[in-house]
């Protein structure tokens, strides 16, 4: 009997890997980071191939480590970035671009293009519970076929696939065998009608995107293919789960219960809300979305993405030079008694939820001589705080209800400043997870129920461990006043990129 699930987490800025055992417990992991490539500024690539190359070196890394055998392993579950979109040539798998990250927002004029059409955002709105924005695949499926010469002829003709990264690495696995994609992916795309479970074609069409191009879409637990990563896992290895990240770390987080919300902290921020069997359309900038499927059922969830979180933090090491670690920033803000004034909104490619405005930009208000480089680590890191709490109001809106808990994971729940001043801000308790890298473990759990591995949510539910819980001290009065000034800042950083516009 096979001893293990492999989870692969395919991120923004790397790839991850771990062997989940029968407890839920991590045997080994390994990672491997990726470039980031900005051709022009508010533009983010990924080279489609160095991904590829990098799910494989974690893999055979994992499996040289651990000392594990192909057969040990039960199944493999794979968690992707959403959003982020490549094309490739069906016959050579060759990519005729570079992906294009979901961060990127080259498409901005389309989009406003689109969204002053009338009616349009409210029927795009209803039928894939998402919003017009450069966000989502579409329009920057719509960019490659518009500026690689001869894609959109080559796209007809039915030499060319479209599809997210769950898509592209499930084809390299399978031999180029299966092009495919799960529930909660092809819902990130602004091309699926979550309501029928279907491409919708009225939206194919306004984009005209051919629909032969795109994937076959599959439960989210389920058998996709046959890995054949010969050298490496072998062959004959089922593929057996596939999600976007927040999903998986939505199930990770065993939030299997309407209501059950989670945020995880990683290159940007994502609060989901498990909304059950039914879809709840927002009106406070929330979007809808698909928690996962399994093959009888639905799961929907609300989603509150916030663009910029670890990403600004990443921003001090590399853009500034000011820390050499991410870890330095949590000694540095316990250096100093506040921000000294200092707010940070990190708007580097625009505001998300509930905002949506893809021409704000990173501003810093309140800077004087006093400030230093503590102050700014500081409010980097309560920038990542206030916008959660953004969404989180927005969130309870829709929801009709307050939020009494926030279960979190991801990289920066290490960050004691960090999660202390989450529950302060929100004025709730923080639950931090035994295992924060829940994204790969709930790719492994939906890989793992569909083998038998797991025999359902309950023995999931059970393994759920809490690690830490972190208490809000702050005074009602000193939530609200920062909370204020920090939407002052927020609105001096809206619609920047407009102003020779007007």
């Amino acid at each position: 009997m096979a001893n293990y699930i492999l989870g692969i987490d395919q991120g923004t800025t790397g790839t991850r890997a771990y062997f989940v055992d029968k407890e839920g417990r991590f045997y080994a992991g390994a990672y491997k980071e990726h470039r980031q490539i900005y051709p022009q500024p508010g533009w983010v690539e990924h080279d489609p191939e160095e991904i590829w190359e990098s799910v494989c070196g974690v893999v055979h890394q994992l499996l040289e480590e651990g000392a594990v055998r192909p057969g040990d392993i039960e199944g493999i579950g794979i968690a992707n970035q959403g959003e982020t979109v490549m094309v490739w040539e069906r016959a050579t798998g060759k990519p005729i671009y570079n992906a294009i990250v979901w961060q990127c927002r080259r498409t901005a004029d389309m989009v406003e293009e689109l969204r002053a059409r009338p009616g349009l955002k409210a029927k795009v709105h209803q039928k894939t519970g998402v919003f017009i924005d450069s966000y989502f695949s579409a329009p920057k499926i719509r960019w490659i076929l518009d500026h690689v010469p001869g894609a959109q002829a080559r796209a007809e003709a039915g030499e060319l696939v479209a599809g997210t990264l769950d898509s592209w690495l499930i084809w390299k696995l399978t031999g180029g065998q299966e092009h495919v994609t799960d529930y909660t992916t092809a819902s990130r795309t602004m091309l699926f009608n979550i309501n029928t479970l279907e491409w919708d074609h009225e939206i194919l069409d306004l984009f005209n995107i051919p629909r032969h191009m795109l994937a076959r879409v599959l439960p989210t637990s389920g058998l996709f293919g046959t890995a054949s990563m010969k050298g490496i896992l072998g062959s004959g290895m089922p593929i057996t789960g596939s999600a976007v990240d927040q999903m998986c770390a939505l199930f990770g987080q065993t939030c299997f219960d309407k209501g059950n919300v989670k945020n995880t902290y990683g290159t940007g921020c994502f609060l989901f809300m498990n909304l059950g069997a039914e879809p709840i359309l927002s009106q406070s900038g929330i979007l809808t979305t698909i928690g996962w499927g399994f093959e009888q059922e639905v799961t929907y969830a609300f989603d509150g993405g916030v663009y910029i979180a670890g990403a600004a933090v990443q921003w001090l090491r590399d853009g500034l030079g000011l820390i050499s670690r991410a870890e330095e920033t949590e000694e540095l803000a316990f250096s100093v008694p506040d921000s000294g004034g200092l707010f940070f909104v990190p708007a580097f490619a625009g505001l998300a939820a509930p905002y949506w405005d893809q021409y704000a930009r990173g501003t810093m208000v309140g800077i004087t001589a006093a400030i230093t480089r503590a102050h700014l680590a500081r409010a980097t890191l309560e920038s990542i705080a206030y916008q959660v709490r953004n969404v989180v109001e927005a969130m309870e809106v829709d929801a009709g209800f307050k939020i009494n808990v926030l279960r979190v994971d991801g990289g920066l729940t290490r960050n004691k400043f960090l999660m202390q001043f989450q529950a302060d801000i929100l004025g709730i308790p923080i639950e931090v997870p035994a295992i924060p890298e829940t994204t790969a473990l709930g790719a492994a759990y939906f890989a793992g129920l569909a083998t038998g591995f797991w025999s359902g949510l309950d023995e999931l539910r059970f393994m759920w461990r809490l690690e830490k819980r972190y208490e809000p001290v702050m005074t009602e009065q000193q939530r609200a006043n920062l909370y204020a000034d920090w939407l002052r800042a927020v609105e001096r950083a809206r619609g920047w990129e407009r102003r020779h516009e007007e």
